[in-house]
């Protein structure tokens, strides 16, 4: 059995954050979540990254449910700009939940061939609260920026989805490969 090629030192991840349930915080003068300070950046200081270098871009704050045509049309432009630069290796979109396969598929329709991984991720319950999978599931998109082939995937919950055959389970809270490919 032959070993695995080591990963690549100094891999460089654009992350694109675009809103979500991920980055909501509890606003107690509302009473409810709300988006508002950016938490992205916070989140990825506690995760261990010794030979990742990740540029965070703020493309937008937006809740998934609020997102229309145009804002999608801004990530496919933002994730189009980021790989024709050059200056990465691997995209990472961060997007609510509840529309994140509708991106996924205008990313997929967008970017035809995408020459590095280009991967959506999210979380069900806010980093900032307790028993959010924000930073598993943060943590894995990075692993898997590094271990795809170029295309758009979407990383959830222990789950590689291809971008085109993601749906969200509502019944289980979880984003999986339901369409058919």
């Amino acid at each position: 059995m032959s070993a695995s090629a080591p990963l690549e030192p100094g891999c460089r991840i654009a992350l694109l954050a675009t809103g979500g349930t991920l980055e909501k915080r509890y606003d107690p003068h509302a009473g409810t979540l709300a988006l508002g300070t950016p938490v992205v950046e916070e989140l990825l200081a506690t995760l261990v990254q010794p030979d990742v270098a990740v540029d965070v871009e703020r493309v937008m704050a937006v809740d998934s449910l609020d997102l229309d045509d145009a804002g999608r049309d801004a990530i496919v432009a933002a994730v189009d700009h980021r790989i024709a630069s050059g200056d990465c290796d691997a995209v990472i979109v961060t997007h609510g939940t509840d529309t994140l396969a509708e991106t996924a598929a205008a990313l997929v329709a967008g970017l035809k061939a995408p020459a590095v991984p280009v991967v959506l991720t999210g979380a069900m319950v806010p980093w900032a609260c307790a028993g959010s999978d924000a930073a598993q599931n943060l943590a894995q998109a990075l692993m898997a920026a590094r271990l795809l082939a170029p295309g758009v995937h979407v990383v959830f919950h222990s789950r590689v989805v291809p971008g085109e055959r993601v749906v969200k389970d509502y019944a289980r809270l979880t984003l999986v490969d339901g369409r058919p490919g």
